[in-house]
């Protein structure tokens, strides 16, 4: 967890979300919007133990929005992987409470997540998701980088985002290769 607490604000058509990173007693809420996100605590439990992987988890890069009274209410993580041997980042999991889906909470504190790892200086972020909803952040099929998932998986679904360059070609090189996730992930 992070000492400092930045913050930002995101309006949308319907609402305004408060992001920052997630704070020591944030955990349970965390557990919480990831509980009701998904259908199973697999989501939830990958969340604590990457919280206990000290290669794993990098403070400030636990981000979450927060409702006008507080409460937390979507969520979205970046832990380290590698590709290549070189460090990257791993997206997800992503969670919103379900009364505050499609309210544009889980794009502020994605984007939030996102700007956090820039301003650390990271160089990659991979995602293994909906190939419709994450090129709004600038994701792209990772094969067009040569980085491919250890597991079976759609092309379009395995994505990329270089965080120098998300419209253009990165300044820096990009590694190519399998992505090693840390091993809470299970692969």
């Amino acid at each position: 967890m992070t000492t400092s607490t930045p913050t930002t604000r995101t309006a949308t058509a319907s609402a305004s979300w408060r992001t920052r990173p997630e704070a020591p007693g944030d955990a349970a809420a965390v557990r919480q919007v990831n509980l009701a996100a998904f259908p199973l605590a697999e989501e939830a439990d990958l969340v604590d133990a990457l919280r206990a992987d000290r290669e794993a988890w990098l403070d400030g890069l636990s981000w979450v929005a927060e409702t006008p009274d507080g409460t937390v209410a979507a969520y979205a993580l970046l832990s380290r992987c590698h590709i290549a041997g070189q460090p990257a980042l791993a997206l997800g999991p992503c969670a919103v409470l379900p009364a505050h889906q499609s309210r544009g909470a889980g794009s502020a504190v994605i984007r939030a997540a996102l700007d956090a790892a820039r301003a650390r200086g990271e160089r990659l972020v991979v995602v293994l998701g909906h190939p419709d909803y994450y090129p709004r952040f600038g994701f792209r099929p990772a094969s067009r980088w040569g980085i491919s998932a250890p597991m079976e998986v759609p092309d379009e679904a395995m994505m990329a985002l270089p965080l120098d360059a998300p419209d253009a070609e990165p300044a820096r090189p990009v590694p190519a290769g399998v992505i090693q996730y840390a091993a809470a992930f299970g692969l």
